[in-house]
């Protein structure tokens, strides 16, 4: 039951009170403004909603207290008063920070960025790679607030779908992924978000993996190219991205102190998936041999710099930034190269485990989690590094490729 006066103490009073339940008397002048009667009070209540951008984001009530301790007048003076607080995106028991959308879509980016992926160590890359989704293909969402796309998960479609024409299936599926991880964050802290995640309407586009990878009948090729180009320490850099699988990233970061000669090892601290990710890269004789080029070329290009990192270079970093080649001078390269370690190590009669393990792989499994890598580093996996690498570098010996002298420097 709902009826409409013009709220007055008077009005009030000779109201009824409720046989059963309640009903409610609405103001003729202020709307949103009311009165609960019960079974043994009247109580004053407001009503009202918040938009933003042509969109509700909530609509609240508010008690404002019980007719005898307050008066009519008093009373429709909170009305306007919690009204405008609405408008402003108040919400009765939360704070305003919580209450107001609650979060825009920039500020649950950056919170996941800072309190997430910095604080835990995540990749640079990755780090740069989020940022770019969010300035380069959300950056029309940024001052949006994040409820808005929690309620509208057409708009979430309609945005994969526009991606994927414009700038293909991996990065649209891949923005997607990122935003889905952001909403999931702030739903954390942010009550007021719905706790649906509009990115479970998105229809993903299929992903194939890339097979780029080179055989054994392939390599003599691939190492004449690599004797073409005339920098040596991009040279040792492509090089030893076969020779260890490592990823570009992980690669050109590594610093001298990471270079442990006496145990044989390589140390990435900070791998795909950051610092709790960090492992040790048993070297062959054939890795210690190009880190040992490489520190020589860096030495003589770049003394100062040298001092820090395996691949040093001119710039703000220090260390070597682009290791994109022309696929007209070497058409293998960055993660080419680690599928090709992969197949080749197949190739070698190399345990999956063991291939797991040398490259910093995920185990699957109750009994691979018992597993200690450490204990297996020194003997057994630098063993079947070796191997790898003979396989690799098997060509050379044999004399497959061409006699440069570029070449030959390959394996000394």
């Amino acid at each position: 039951m709902s009826e409409l006066m013009l709220l007055t103490d008077k009005a009030i009073a000779k109201l009824p009170f409720a046989q059963d339940g309640q009903y409610k008397v609405r103001d003729a002048e202020l709307k949103g403004f009311f009165v609960r009667v019960g079974k043994r009070s009247k109580t004053y209540m407001v009503q009202g909603e918040h938009w933003r951008d042509g969109f509700r984001e909530f609509a609240a009530q508010k008690k404002l207290g019980e007719f005898g301790s307050v008066s009519a007048r008093d009373a429709r003076v909170k009305a306007k008063e919690a009204l405008v607080g609405f408008t402003r995106g108040e919400r009765p028991g939360l704070p305003m920070r919580v209450a107001h959308g609650a979060i825009t879509v920039r500020g649950a980016w950056e919170r996941y960025r800072d309190a997430h992926m910095v604080r835990k160590g995540r990749a640079e890359r990755t780090v740069e790679n989020y940022s770019d989704y969010m300035q380069r293909h959300l950056g029309d969402w940024l001052d949006l607030p994040l409820a808005k796309l929690g309620l509208r998960p057409d708009l979430v479609i309609e945005r994969h779908e526009r991606l994927t024409l414009r700038s293909g299936p991996y990065v649209a599926n891949s923005v997607m992924k990122a935003f889905r991880a952001i909403y999931n964050h702030a739903l954390k802290g942010n009550r007021d978000l719905p706790a649906y995640n509009p990115v479970m309407a998105v229809d993903w586009n299929p992903e194939y993996r890339r097979d780029t990878a080179m055989g054994i009948e392939d390599l003599p090729g691939w190492f004449a190219e690599l004797a073409a180009i005339d920098k040596p320490m991009r040279r040792e850099f492509h090089l030893l991205s076969l020779l260890t699988a490592s990823r570009p990233t992980a690669l050109k970061t590594i610093r001298i102190e990471h270079i442990d000669f006496k145990r044989r090892i390589l140390h990435i601290p900070k791998p795909k998936g950051g610092v709790e990710k960090a492992f040790d890269i048993p070297m062959s004789h054939a890795i210690m041999k190009s880190v040992i080029r490489a520190l020589r070329a860096g030495r003589e290009m770049y003394p100062v710099q040298s001092f820090y990192w395996l691949f040093p270079a001119d710039s703000a970093s220090g260390h070597m930034v682009e290791t994109k080649e022309d696929r007209t001078v070497l058409s293998k390269w960055g993660n080419d190269l680690r599928q090709t370690y992969r197949t080749i190590a197949q190739i070698a009669e190399v345990s999956e485990l063991d291939i797991h393990l040398l490259m910093n792989h995920s185990l699957r499994g109750v009994n691979a989690g018992y597993i200690t890598r450490d204990k297996l580093l020194r003997g057994h996996l630098r063993k079947q590094q070796e191997r790898i690498s003979a396989l690799v570098l098997s060509g050379w010996e044999q004399g497959c490729w061409p006699q440069s002298k570029t070449l030959t420097n390959v394996n000394k």
